[in-house]
């Protein structure tokens, strides 16, 4: 019982919190940076400024869809922060740019995180199905192992959000510094302003780091039930 609290608890948190980004990030797209830059203005400076020339930036679709992808190097960013020239998008631009620093300076949390990227790319294909025929399994028949199979697999996934936690952090507190050092955040405002969506988005991950492994105790207290 208290695990479905704990669900439903951690459904509410979510929703709110996803909310509350999304009226942020509107809130500091509609807030011009008077530096006047793009967001891939912004992202272009960073990289330089941190001696970094092989990574491309390219306009990708959608909304928030904005990623740095390690594999082939690029800094991916949605339209309205590609071209945007708003607190919100240089803010947005200069956090993806901070994991292309960690890439370039080796962070630690980053190749553990891209280490991982493999097996939990397995993990993700194949976790709901085993859940879900395995959680039928382990009713009808009592045959445990998918179940099994699927709670290891969650719990990769669930791992890997939290490792996921200090490389977010650690993008967006280079981002703030750069923003600051290099003067694109001219004021206190604009400046408070970029941190306040880049936290709100860092909560985003929280929540789903929290989500995941209220999932795993979840699944994982019925496993154990069912073995008892």
């Amino acid at each position: 019982m208290t695990i479905w609290f704990l669900l439903i608890g951690i459904g509410i948190i979510s929703m709110i919190v996803q909310s509350r980004f999304k009226n942020k990030f509107k809130k500091y797209s509609e807030m011009p940076l008077t530096s006047g830059l793009s967001g891939a203005e912004v992202a272009q400076k960073m990289l330089h400024d941190n001696n970094i020339y092989d990574v491309k930036i390219i306009s990708v679709e959608g909304q928030l869809t904005d990623h740095y992808n390690p594999a082939d190097r690029t800094v991916n960013l949605s339209p309205e922060v590609y071209h945007g020239r708003s607190v919100a998008a240089a803010a947005v631009a200069s956090h993806e740019c901070g994991h292309a620093v960690q890439h370039a300076t080796a962070y630690s949390w980053l190749q553990f995180r891209s280490a991982m990227v493999p097996i939990v790319n397995v993990a993700s294909r194949i976790v709901q199905f085993t859940l879900m025929i395995g959680v039928m399994l382990a009713i009808f028949s009592k045959v445990l192992i998918l179940l099994q199979i699927g709670v290891a697999a969650l719990a990769v996934t669930t791992v890997f959000s939290f490792i996921t936690l200090p490389v977010e952090f650690d993008a967006s507190r280079r981002a703030l510094a750069w923003l600051n050092t290099a003067n694109i955040t001219h004021s206190t405002v604009e400046h408070d302003g970029a941190q306040d969506a880049l936290k709100w988005a860092a909560m985003t991950y929280v929540v789903a780091a929290l989500s995941a492994l209220v999932t795993l105790l979840y699944y994982a207290q019925m496993l154990l039930g069912r073995r008892d």
